[in-house]
């Protein structure tokens, strides 16, 4: 993909991603690695520098995890964090054990030899900890960098190798230095220049597709969001007329989201776009459902006969595109070299099933989401495709909490126009990953124009979180939430009363259900 490869080794750690994600935001391109593939695997991908991520495991453990020792024959250099730092010391001849004074966040730490690692840190500054183990003694080959007042090898490097190693984590916000850090072992250890540019990316797909499609057609399935929208717009850029669009409008879609969709391919990209209507055969399968894992297997169940009968309506469809994005692979055990765990067994990782005889094409595979945003503006999708908030599956069924009705959707769709467009006046849609309405199956007692009233209740939901994987609730001002509560109960017919989601995942999920 690129002459600048970094490997993330994965012992387990939850920062994996998080590393590979400011790794990349520095513009060296990186994947995330099994801790048990060979020395001769890793010595075949050539890589310019490896860093070993953090584990929950302790090195002394029996099953902790470890590295082929052969790496460290291959002369790359390494930068081991945390985990990473004491599993590689103790390989090399040092000692791990229980610290005296575990630590555990933000612990100011102060430097004694900046050396190219630390070049430019400031001698007294900030970092996150998370170690109830640390790295107790070195021999010869290993000096100090830095310590703090209970841990006195916090950073260390060999003497003759170049082999760095820090106990604190530097891919999160709350090391200040950390992005100088990483920076200074890709580019003054490593030697790497930042040759990742999604301008190069593009260049390099269309040319990669161009040779997989050949004369064929292909078929891209379009859901309306961000992910599928690239792709789309990347394969007409490599393929042109060779693509046929398939959108499936199963009625659970957001306000407006059907002629978002056709507008932007239609009329932006002149696309062969398929629009199947085929939302009174999905609201008659949903009739009377109210258990949110059923409802997601009809949809699944409807969408594949759907997509099916349309795709046969395409002549010379050989190849069938999907947004799959490099969590959604890592996640599902996709990957050759990455972590074998499986996080998301359910994850659509594959598309649509083996059966309807299509070879995938996965160009965004090997890209983040905040990637594939960049993508996106850099090919002229427009702004509401591109920063369009992530939209489930199962579509606003899930959202519709109980048995799902048309006259139910109405008002969900209502309410969530009404939050969206007070979070976009307000500036604060893109400040938020994802907020949404959801109707609850319960009623309460209100009062309006003396009356009273029994009527459903909506649930405000807004997150903040850069990879989904954990996500905060949103501080919304006070004042806005106000605005959208007294629109919502005074524009839409049946609602009394408006809530505020206000937890975090874990424990609770981005979706209700």
């Amino acid at each position: 993909m690129t002459q600048e490869l970094v490997l993330i080794v994965d012992f387990g750690s939850q920062y994996a991603q998080l590393i590979a994600r400011r790794v990349r935001e520095l513009n060296v391109f990186c994947q995330i690695v099994r801790h048990d593939l060979p020395a001769s695997r890793f010595a075949e991908l050539k890589p310019k520098g490896i860093i070993f991520s953090g584990s929950p495991s302790s090195v002394y453990d029996e099953k902790a995890p470890k590295i082929d020792p052969g790496v460290f024959a291959l002369n790359v250099p390494i930068l081991g964090i945390c985990y990473g730092l004491q599993m590689y010391c103790h390989m090399l001849g040092g000692s791990v054990g229980k610290a005296a004074a575990r630590e555990y966040g933000r612990a100011p730490i102060h430097v004694t030899n900046p050396d190219k690692l630390l070049a430019g840190v400031p001698k007294e500054t900030i970092v996150w900890m998370s170690h109830g183990d640390q790295v107790q003694n070195v021999n010869n080959d290993f000096e100090t960098l830095a310590h703090t007042e209970t841990c006195p090898l916090a950073a260390v490097k060999h003497r003759t190798k170049p082999f760095y190693g820090i106990q604190f984590h530097p891919e999160v916000s709350h090391t200040p230095e950390g992005g100088r850090i990483l920076r200074n072992f890709l580019h003054d250890v490593c030697g790497c220049e930042g040759l990742w540019r999604i301008s190069t990316f593009i260049d390099r797909t269309i040319a990669e597709m161009k040779a997989k499609i050949g004369d064929k057609r292909v078929i891209c399935g379009l859901s309306g969001g961000v992910d599928s929208s690239v792709v789309a717009a990347l394969l007409l850029k490599a393929v042109g007329p060779q693509v046929a669009c398939i959108f499936v409008d199963n009625g659970l879609l957001r306000e407006g989201e059907s002629d978002s969709v056709k507008h932007t391919f239609r009329d932006w990209f002149n696309a062969d776009l398929h629009v199947a209507d085929a939302s009174e055969r999905f609201l008659s399968a949903l009739a009377g459902v109210t258990d949110p894992q059923v409802k997601r297997k009809i949809i699944g169940r409807e969408f594949i006969e759907v997509f099916k009968q349309e795709a046969k309506s395409i002549p010379n469809a050989k190849f069938l595109a999907q947004g799959t994005l490099y969590p959604d692979v890592i996640e599902s055990g996709g990957a050759v070299d990455g972590p074998a765990a499986t996080i998301k067994a359910h994850h659509n990782v594959g598309g649509l099933p083996k059966e309807l005889g299509f070879d995938l094409v996965e160009p965004l595979r090997d890209l983040f989401k905040d990637e594939v945003r960049r993508l996106g503006t850099e090919l002229g999708l427009p702004d509401s495709v591109v920063w369009r908030h992530p939209f489930p599956g199962p579509g606003l069924s899930v959202r519709c909490l109980g048995a799902v009705t048309s006259e139910k959707l109405d008002v969900l769709r209502k309410c969530d126009v009404i939050f969206l467009e007070e979070l976009q006046a307000a500036g604060w849609y893109r400040k938020t990953g994802q907020a949404f309405a959801v109707i609850l199956p319960v009623q309460s007692v209100g009062v309006m124009g003396d009356e009273r009233t029994y009527e459903s209740v909506v649930a405000l939901r807004a997150v903040e979180t850069e990879d989904f994987m954990t996500a905060d609730w949103s501080r919304l001002p006070t004042d806005l939430l106000a605005r959208v509560s007294t629109r919502i109960i005074n524009e839409v017919r049946g609602v009394n009363r408006v809530v505020y989601d206000i937890s975090s995942k874990p424990p609770a999920t981005i979706e209700w259900e």
